[in-house]
């Protein structure tokens, strides 16, 4: 009997998962079991929505700390999708337009300075203290955030600072305040037509983009 833990991936199964879940949401019909590991893990479920000019921001919420994998993904699956207060709710007209993203997080370290860290392959945890607000600050970008928005680092920072709820000039006296924890992930991303030709809904019924339901053969 082996003792190795699993690899901790990202995968299909688990993006698949927080369709069905969402799905549920709006059908009010009981989601399955998950079948894949139940890892312990912090991680992110991130919901983008087709548009127009491309995929656009819908909701994104997670943990930095570690959580088992099977609750998780259910409640950020929903709480992204329903209580991200940058955005209303998501309709269930939505669902047809949108892709997941789960990302499972991993590597966590401190880094030497504001630069220790390379756009593309670390997320960042800043925090430091607001000298204008005198209080705590903190925020968090996962790693693909700065290499989608073709930032550097320092516009990465100087942005976070910002996301964090600093209104002030950022200094390079600031940025070298900062406590910076790196870490790295692993992502997996699916349209809802892919995860349609992935899954067997259900309830045998799932929205189809003209509002209209479909069904997917069995």
């Amino acid at each position: 009997m082996s003792d190795t833990i699993p690899e901790l991936v990202a995968s299909k199964e688990h993006v698949v998962y927080c369709f069905d879940v969402l799905s549920s949401h709006f059908s009010g019909s009981a989601v399955h079991e998950p079948q894949f590991d139940n890892l312990h893990c912090p991680l992110f479920v991130t919901w983008n929505k087709q548009s127009r000019r491309g995929l656009r921001l819908r909701g994104c919420i997670g943990t930095l700390e570690p959580r088992w994998l099977h609750i998780a993904l259910r409640d950020y699956a929903l709480t992204s999708a329903l209580q991200d207060r940058r955005f209303e709710p998501m309709a269930h007209r939505e669902v047809a337009s949108l892709s997941c993203t789960v990302s499972l997080l991993c590597a966590f370290e401190r880094a030497k300075s504001w630069r220790d860290w390379s756009v593309g392959v670390h997320g960042l945890i800043i925090e430091f203290f607001d000298p204008i607000a005198r209080c705590q600050r903190s925020a968090t970008f996962l790693p693909e955030v700065a290499k989608h928005e073709r930032w550097s680092c320092q516009d990465t920072i100087d942005a976070l600072i910002a996301k964090a709820g600093f209104v002030g000039s950022v200094t390079d006296h600031l940025r070298e305040s900062l406590v910076i924890t790196r870490y790295q992930s692993t992502a997996c991303s699916l349209s809802y037509d892919e995860y349609c030709s992935l899954r067997q809904p259900l309830a045998g019924h799932l929205p189809a983009a003209n509002g209209l339901p479909i069904t997917v053969p069995a």
